[in-house]
């Protein structure tokens, strides 16, 4: 093409994009620091109306715990990514429980609860674990040995032995429960020193794969491409401007000065980190579908040197732990697939013909009445009869597919319940339930400003994109591509 043809290519996906990556630089900027916006929240009234919290739904319940105080009264316990609810057995009176948690939306990502033989209540956040104080009424933190970036994703307890689940580690503690001992797992049977595609592009996108430093680098990066934005913008409105201030006898010289230094900064930001741009951009747009598919699937060795060349063969993996009495073993969770152990210490041992589950991992993991589990994700919800080595879909009957397919499924459950006097429900990420009537003050509980970020950076945010918004990152990363290579062709020095 002509150099004049890679110009209006610039200039134009420049300025239809360029909102877009300005907010594709601010978003990415506060996802790469979770913990120190951990305390900052945005109430969902102020976001599209999709994200109002209606019949349960975005994981407002992912699970309920039964639950009878000291004097003897029967309670169901409602947790999910806003917190813990105190409800009836019917679930038509429901009050605030979190009482003594951490304040920040974040911190309220509860991802287990669970009552314990001996009548102690916990209950695992992604950022701590917390027991509750019946004499206080409220909850307290209980010390972990967690890691700087270490999340707890899951509570599991066999007898008198309770299992905080972390994302890398085990944390187990034997009765009163007082200390939790760190526990990594061995490496399973099937263990090859390789790692996912799709999370080596993940933490190459964030910079992680480079420690804080990279993190560092990439935050940088999004700087450079917000200061692109902005320079590009002042480029193409103060000609005009200067032009009519000349036309009606002003003086421009300050509108000039602007434009000349924003042209110089557009130009030497644009050509000296035209690589570092490239690759943050291709990675990012590489992360949704539908390349994502291909990245799930691809294996590759562990990079040396990097955040990935860990001597914890289970790093980031682990999801849930479950204990199977029929079976009299341990059933855990990865983002690997589903292993069994004999025992804790034991080495995994991959299971065949589980049911799929979607690349964002298990919502629901319980046995249903008849003794057979119940396992649901974003691919849909799923009975699982281990003894008969089948699976079939929870709501059709028909078998399971093999493979989970799309991250999003015909049904994307995020929670489920067999608590209260009405029939066991599952409830579905969009639509929810309408099985359990929801208080009408939830609606407009905080979003965390993480999570916020993170519907920005997807592109999820977009809701009047309908289904569309599976596909934004795709067109809007091609954009922004187009955009940087043809910027890079317009400035390249003439031969």
């Amino acid at each position: 093409m002509k150099r004049i043809t890679w110009k209006k290519h610039h200039k134009w996906f420049g300025l239809i994009f360029c909102f877009f990556m300005l907010m594709f630089g601010v978003s990415g900027i506060i996802l790469n620091h979770r913990r120190a916006v951990a305390d900052y929240q945005v109430s969902r009234s102020l976001l599209p109306d999709d994200y109002l919290y209606r019949n349960w739904n975005r994981g407002l319940l992912r699970g309920t715990c039964l639950y009878v105080t000291p004097d003897s009264a029967r309670h169901v316990l409602i947790y999910g990514g806003s917190g813990i609810w105190l409800a009836d057995s019917t679930g038509s009176i429901v009050t605030d429980f979190n009482v003594g948690l951490p304040t920040g939306a974040d911190y309220r990502n509860i991802k287990a609860v669970a009552s314990l033989p001996d009548g102690s209540l916990w209950a695992a956040g992604q950022f701590g674990l917390y027991r509750y104080d019946e004499t206080s009424n409220c909850w307290r933190t209980c010390p972990l040995p967690l890691g700087e970036d270490e999340k707890l994703s899951d509570l599991a307890f066999r007898g008198d032995t309770l299992v905080a689940v972390g994302r890398s580690y085990l944390y187990i503690s034997l009765a009163p429960y007082t200390t939790f001992q760190k526990v990594q797992l061995a490496a399973s049977s099937d263990y090859d020193g390789r790692v996912s595609l799709f999370r080596l592009v993940w933490l190459l996108h964030s910079g992680e794969l480079f420690g804080l430093g990279g993190k560092l680098v990439v935050d940088a990066v999004a700087v450079i491409f917000i200061i692109l934005c902005v320079t590009g913008v002042v480029y193409w409105l103060l000609p005009k401007h200067i032009r009519r201030k000349k036309r009606t006898g002003g003086n421009p010289y300050l509108s000039l000065q602007v434009l000349k230094h924003s042209l110089n900064l557009h130009d030497r930001f644009g050509r000296y980190t035209f690589v570092l741009l490239l690759l943050v951009a291709f990675t990012g747009w590489c992360l949704r579908p539908p390349l994502l598919i291909a990245l799930v699937y691809g294996r590759v060795p562990i990079v040396p040197h990097t955040s990935l060349d860990d001597s914890n063969p289970w790093q980031d993996k682990l999801r849930m732990l479950r204990y199977d009495e029929a079976c009299g073993d341990w059933l855990l969770s990865t983002s690997e697939g589903i292993y069994s152990l004999s025992s804790l210490d034991a080495v995994a041992q991959p299971l065949p013909q589980t049911p799929p589950v979607s690349v964002m991992g298990l919502n629901v993991w319980q046995k249903d009445a008849a003794g057979r589990w119940l396992m649901g994700s974003f691919s849909g919800l799923y009975v699982w009869d281990r003894q008969q080595g089948a699976s079939y879909d929870y709501f059709t009957g028909e078998p399971a597919p093999v493979t989970a397919g799309p991250p999003f499924g015909k049904y994307a459950v995020s929670g489920y319940s067999a608590d209260f006097s009405g029939a066991p429900f599952a409830v579905e990420y969009y639509s929810g339930s309408d099985k359990l009537p929801m208080p009408r003050q939830l609606s407009s509980l905080p979003m965390s400003l993480w999570n916020v970020a993170q519907e920005i950076h997807t592109g999820r945010i977009y809701t009047c994109l309908g289904q569309g918004t599976l596909f934004f990152i795709f067109f809007a990363g091609a954009g922004a591509l187009w955009c940087l290579l043809s910027g890079f062709v317009v400035r390249r020095p003439k031969r």
